[in-house]
């Protein structure tokens, strides 16, 4: 297949210098070991390197859902640019205002309330905030789940490898099996304390874990049925990624607080959200500074925002998402039953949340270079090493498509090839 190619501009060795000297030598050594090529530009569904050479995007752990540079987006980003950039955070701020209205006009039921943050780890300590402000004196989380590391969001990730070195700085937290209701009513009904219960509808970095059918509705009876607070994050789950607007509608489930990142900005600027009902976001309107971020609500990803909600929906990419994915799970799915290899890896997916599991992480690990040599990128998982993840555009052509399956093909035989 021929592939675009563009002048190089960039100086690998001193790249590596640099990022030895004054980012991360640890890293540096471990992307030098796997002679990992240098990101120079992107645009549409593709990334180019320091060669020139463009390879296909199906990683970015969910932020390119539109792809690269958008020109809808950029256009609104560049535009806001030329006007002003950051907020004085004093005089109001229109931008956040618009964003903040078509935000909340595609969420589910009552979540009408918006607070701005630049990462999905501040959205998620945002909304343990707002839920302690509403009472809540004990969080429920789930084994697996991953909800950001700074200190909040680091006590509900349930991966302990993170935690350990932290523990005692964390707030406590109780976690149960993904997927286990019964579980979840135990440690509900153990206490009488007021708790918050946080999870993900499906479990990315876990390995794009899905929970059983009613799974999601159980968990919100619980939550009424015991007082509890009801956060979901939708960090990776949500705006289309599933192939639903967000990951708890294949339920109808309406969470009290949602927590919203990733694709939120088209992939040009750092955004992220926390979203709440009227009454559980309470607090947070008596007070309005009992919780406030400098750059929270920045003119220019509030920009990103309106231009991004407007792009999937007038170019329909939840339905895409959702086509799009149903084809390439059937597609990979026969790959690996005629090659004879579906029985040593599992593939799990949700619209365009597609997991692969292989029996050991050093095959993943080989997977990932392997899909570089094809000039294909894709994610690895942190909370299971062994699992390798695509979360591509609903934007890929026809001609996309069989390039990942093609070298999906020739990574597998060159990572296996004893099957």
């Amino acid at each position: 297949m021929n592939h675009t190619v563009i002048e190089p501009t960039l100086d690998a060795a001193q790249v590596d210098q640099y990022l030895r000297q004054h980012v991360n030598s640890g890293y540096a050594r471990l992307a030098s070991l796997m002679n990992l090529p240098i990101e120079q530009s992107s645009r549409g569904v593709y990334i180019y390197d320091e060669q020139g050479r463009q390879y296909l995007d199906a990683g970015g752990y969910g932020v390119f859902f539109l792809g690269h540079g958008h020109p809808v987006v950029v256009e609104a980003v560049t535009r806001q640019l030329q006007q002003n950039a950051l907020a004085s955070k004093l005089l109001l701020n229109p931008q956040q205002a618009f964003a903040a209205r078509a935000l909340a006009a595609q969420c589910p039921g009552d979540l009408d309330y918006v607070f701005f943050c630049n990462s999905g780890a501040e959205a998620t300590e945002a909304g343990l905030k707002l839920a302690r402000l509403n009472g809540c004196r004990r969080t429920l989380s789930t084994f697996g789940g991953f909800h950001g590391k700074t200190l909040g969001a680091l006590a509900v990730t349930g991966r302990e490898s993170y935690r350990e070195p932290f523990n005692g700085l964390l707030s406590d937290s109780e976690f149960v099996p993904f997927g286990d209701s019964v579980a979840l009513e135990q440690q509900l009904r153990a206490s009488p304390d007021k708790a918050c219960v946080i999870l993900e509808p499906i479990q990315a970095e876990a390995g794009v874990i899905l929970p059983p059918s009613g799974y999601l509705r159980r968990v919100r009876e619980l939550c009424n049925q015991y007082g509890a607070v009801l956060i979901i994050d939708e960090i990776q789950s949500g705006l289309g990624r599933t192939g639903y607007w967000w990951g708890c509608d294949q339920e109808q489930v309406v969470p009290d607080i949602m927590l919203v990142g990733k694709s939120l900005s088209g992939g040009c600027v750092p955004v992220s959200a926390m979203v709440a009902s009227a009454t559980i976001y309470a607090p947070f309107n008596r007070n309005p500074t009992v919780h406030t971020s400098t750059f929270g609500a920045n003119p220019l990803a509030m920009a990103a925002v309106q231009a991004t909600l407007q792009v999937m929906v007038q170019e329909d990419l939840v339905a895409r998402a959702r086509l799009l994915g149903q084809d390439l799970h059937a597609r990979f799915s026969a790959l690996l039953q005629q090659r004879g290899w579906a029985e040593r890896v599992q593939l799990r997916s949700a619209g365009l949340l597609l997991g692969f599991e292989f029996a050991e992480a050093s095959i993943a690990a080989n997977m990932v270079m392997a899909l570089i040599e094809q000039r294909i990128i894709v994610c690895h998982s942190l909370n299971d090493h062994r699992v390798i993840r695509l979360t591509p555009s609903p934007l890929l052509t026809a001609q996309d498509c069989n390039w990942l399956i093609e070298g999906f093909t020739q990574a597998l035989t060159t990572s296996m090839p004893s099957l």
